[in-house]
């Protein structure tokens, strides 16, 4: 495995704090249907990331990255949605919008690196 690998070590961070908010959910909230949603896309992106980086091919890779990105838009989705709907506070928001926000940029930019790689060879 690689070391400092940004995006990997940046999903798993995230896919921590996602645990924990699901954890917060469900114990502090009683929220078990959307916290259901919000872990298992929020623990996906991370996920995918590792099996991106595990593919054989670079074909492999950019499908893996993709169904990452996929994942965290979903994730940005249910945050947005826990928050208007009083589950989150304000600061809660802004932060874990951020921190996804910053996974798509970077999942965004690798995806086009390997598009136009993919164009080339």
């Amino acid at each position: 495995m690689k070391t400092n690998n940004v995006i990997q070590e940046k999903s798993y961070a995230f896919a921590v704090r996602i645990v924990k908010v699901y954890q917060h959910l469900c114990k502090e909230k009683n929220e078990y249907v959307l916290s259901k949603q919000i872990l298992r896309s929020g623990t996906s992106i991370g996920a995918n990331i590792e099996e991106a980086i595990g593919g054989q091919t670079e074909k492999d890779f950019f499908a893996k990255l993709s169904i990452a990105y996929k994942e965290a838009r979903e994730t940005h989705y249910w945050i947005r949605l826990l928050s208007d709907t009083g589950y989150f506070s304000s600061d809660e928001r802004i932060s874990l919008l951020s921190d996804v926000d910053e996974l798509l940029k970077i999942i965004g930019s690798i995806q086009k690196t390997i598009k136009t790689k993919l164009r080339n060879s």
